[in-house]
């Protein structure tokens, strides 16, 4: 369009050249030819749009916007239109406590009071795109900026308005999932009133006050401890059951040994080792004595 206005601002030389006398009126034939072709060619060039992909384009009529969506590729248009163009690609919003990784510098973390009184921290990242049919919508009831004035402020809202509902442990442990449930319901229906559609939102990271910290590891240390107390009285215990039945067996073995033995039965093991020692190959004398045990007697 740029290219039609110069155009009209060339014509216009050209018709001022040809009423003013010579030897300007000479050239304002010329300049006023090469004004229509360029007014011509800027209207051609207006009429056709590229629109890239993962955008889509909102068409503006002197100040009306149009209902029809442009979609990506190659459109014949009224040269007269203006297009503005959407992302629909999926968007992420992130807002940190570490200055490098949100949309804003510094910290931009959100700081919210739980049910007990306490300051919890959360960073939080929102994918989001824009619904393609909702884009006229979004141009012409919030505008371009539709990341200050709805994604923000309406995360950040519901974000402070669910944690109120836990106690700051709960949000740190066992209700996280229940709290990163009710927040997504909360922001995906405000994103649907304003035509942003919500991917996912991913709750970072939760930041508990150091004191709470300092107790949540001391409750965690204690109950290792407890643990490893109950490993060792357990294995004590099983110890302790094995000595009872070792000194049960032996008892049993003496008591066995004790009331089962006779004379015969000594004397005859008393016979075979008698045998043993007199069939080794050491050389030595045997004395048997009477009733009593053999004695041995060395040759060397």
């Amino acid at each position: 369009m740029l290219i039609a206005i110069l155009g009209v601002i060339v014509l216009i030389v050209g018709i001022v050249l040809k009423r003013s006398p010579e030897p300007g009126s000479h050239f304002g034939s010329i300049v006023t030819t090469v004004g229509v072709v360029i007014v011509i060619l800027g209207l051609l060039l207006s009429a056709f749009k590229v629109v890239e992909p993962g955008k889509v384009g909102v068409q503006t009529l002197f100040g009306k916007v149009q209902e029809e969506v442009l979609e990506s590729g190659l459109h014949v248009i009224n040269p007269m239109v203006e297009v503005t163009t959407f992302n629909i690609q999926t968007q992420n919003y992130t807002m940190s406590a570490k200055s490098s990784e949100g949309q804003l510098e510094g910290d931009d973390a959100i700081r919210v009071l739980s049910s007990d009184g306490l300051e919890v921290t959360i960073d939080l990242s929102v994918l989001y795109k824009v619904t393609t049919s909702k884009a006229p919508f979004i141009y012409q009831n919030i505008g371009e900026n539709y990341e200050d004035k709805i994604v923000r402020p309406v995360t950040r809202t519901a974000i402070r308005d669910n944690a109120v509902n836990y106690q700051a442990v709960d949000l740190y442990s066992t209700k996280r999932q229940e709290f990163q449930f009710k927040i997504n319901k909360t922001i995906s229906d405000n994103f649907a009133k304003n035509g942003l559609e919500v991917q996912q939102i991913l709750v970072r990271n939760i930041t508990l006050p150091a004191t709470v910290r300092a107790s949540i590891e001391s409750k965690i240390q204690a109950e290792q401890d407890a643990q490893k107390m109950k490993f060792v009285l357990q294995k004590e215990s099983q110890e302790a059951d094995r000595k009872r039945v070792e000194a049960q067996g032996i008892a049993d073995y003496q008591k066995i040994i004790s009331t089962g033995l006779t004379d015969k039965q000594l004397q005859y093991q008393a016979i075979l080792a008698q045998k043993e020692i007199a069939t080794s190959s050491n050389a030595k004398v045997i004395i048997i004595g009477g009733k009593g045990n053999p004695i041995m007697l060395s040759d060397k």
